[in-house]
């Protein structure tokens, strides 16, 4: 009997191993270097299951339920005890609640700068806080501001209602708040995907991607999964410290993906609602993150991948800690430039002057009806106060116009505005706009 020629005989062998593995190494696929099917945790493998609303070719991974086991730290111990007391020390309100409000609209709208810019949104702090106070915004700023203003809602809520809060529906309005006013979001805001997605895809090709998430008929199971873990009902609570119970709920979040875009910034955003409801001072990570990107990608697939969440717990943790670093620097260096400021320009006391410029650290971009909200004055004592300080080259005005004017200080925007582990920058100048300012 005639064989086979050679190169039919390797074709055949070819196309029987390809039957053989092609259920995995569909999902596998490439990135650079292949991504080994030894790469993932065995318990990670036997949760592979073919896709059956769209490339049914290829397997995505159903998360089991967040492990509510005790974790060895793994070298970590020392920098969670370090964020457990920075949490500490960041609950300390500050002297008044006016102040408290003005710090929390500040930190919330470099959030969103933060995790916009991260999915590729890019505006300004100060583009942004002009249209707290009326002033008209591009199309960028008006999402970044809008997803501010989803937090002022969502984290009030989270205070008050605790971990109950915590389900599918409400990662749903999470979501629909977050992703309502954003023009290039394909889906509906706030609605579970319908398709198969995928993560770390060169070229949009599922064959190159890291992580294949679950379809679309697993989704709710496993949202429940992660809600009933963030709720805290089990032994979990008592078997995990906070900040690996953060890790562990962002990870299972983030590995489910429920929406066709914008789990990256639900996902984030789920830190500091957790917080929030265990009843701490709500830490945003971000701006840390943006500036960690490679560390915390690699903790997250580590906890994705090999079950393993001990680096993120570091990364949440350090985030926390250096986090809480920024705000120290932050808070220093804008109080030394309150004094620097007093030695220019002698105000007498409780005048509107005087205490416009005790609220511009918490409020650099203001205009007059801001300031009789704050103030509880009068337009003309807030104006003779805004002017008082303009002539002092304190505040300076951005619109030319001669109603409904805007005023910044730039002074202020330089610090706030550092990039994240910059030093702050303590110079009073007359004319040197802050970096990205107007």
């Amino acid at each position: 009997m005639k064989r086979a020629p050679r190169s039919r005989q390797r074709h055949d062998l070819y196309a029987k191993y390809h039957d053989y593995d092609s259920e995995i190494s569909d999902l596998l696929g490439e990135c650079g270097v292949r991504l080994r099917r030894e790469d993932l945790h065995p318990d990670v493998r036997a949760r592979l299951v073919r896709y059956t609303t769209d490339r049914t070719s290829h397997y995505g991974v159903v998360p089991a339920p967040p492990s509510e086991e005790p974790f060895h730290l793994a070298g970590h111990g020392q920098m969670v005890e370090k964020a457990v007391a920075a949490l500490g020390r960041l609950s300390a309100p500050p002297e008044t609640g006016v102040e408290r409000f003005l710090l929390s609209r500040l930190i919330r709208r470099q959030e969103a700068l933060s995790s916009s810019g991260m999915e590729g949104t890019q505006s300004t702090l100060a583009a942004v806080l002009s249209g707290d106070v009326g002033n008209e915004q591009d199309a960028t700023a008006r999402q970044v501001r809008r997803y501010a203003m989803a937090l002022d809602t969502l984290v009030p809520q989270a205070e008050k209602i605790g971990p109950d809060i915590f389900t599918p529906a409400h990662f749903a309005a999470v979501h629909h708040e977050v992703l309502n006013n954003d023009p290039d979001y394909k889906g509906g805001p706030g609605e579970i995907r319908e398709k198969v997605v995928w993560i770390g895809a060169t070229g949009k090709d599922i064959a190159y991607s890291t992580w294949n998430p679950p379809g679309p008929e697993h989704i709710m199971a496993c949202l429940e999964d992660t809600a009933a873990y963030m709720r805290g009902n089990g032994p979990h609570t008592v078997n995990q410290g906070l900040i690996l119970r953060l890790a562990i709920a962002h990870a299972h979040f983030e590995a489910v993906h429920p929406f066709l875009d914008g789990n990256g910034r639900v996902g984030r955003l789920l830190i500091p609602l957790m917080l929030a409801a265990e009843g701490h001072e709500p830490v945003y990570l971000s701006p840390w993150i943006e500036a960690n990107r490679t560390i915390y990608y690699e903790a997250l697939k580590a906890a994705q991948q090999r079950l393993d969440p001990t680096p993120l717990v570091g990364a949440i943790a350090t985030g926390i800690v250096e986090t809480e670093k920024e705000l120290t620097k932050t808070r220093d260096a804008l109080a030394t430039l309150t004094d620097l400021w007093k030695q220019r320009v002698k105000l007498r006391q409780r005048s509107s002057a005087s205490e416009t410029l005790k609220l511009l650290p918490f409020c650099p971009v203001l205009s007059v009806r801001t300031l009789m909200e704050l103030l509880s004055v009068t337009a003309k004592a807030a104006g003779e106060g805004i002017d008082r300080l303009v002539d002092a080259r304190i505040l300076e005005e951005i619109t030319g116009n001669a109603r409904n004017r805007i005023f910044i200080s730039r002074d202020v925007l330089r610090i706030i505005s550092r990039p994240f582990g910059a030093e702050p920058v303590l110079e009073i100048s007359d004319d040197q706009p802050a970096p990205g300012e107007p």
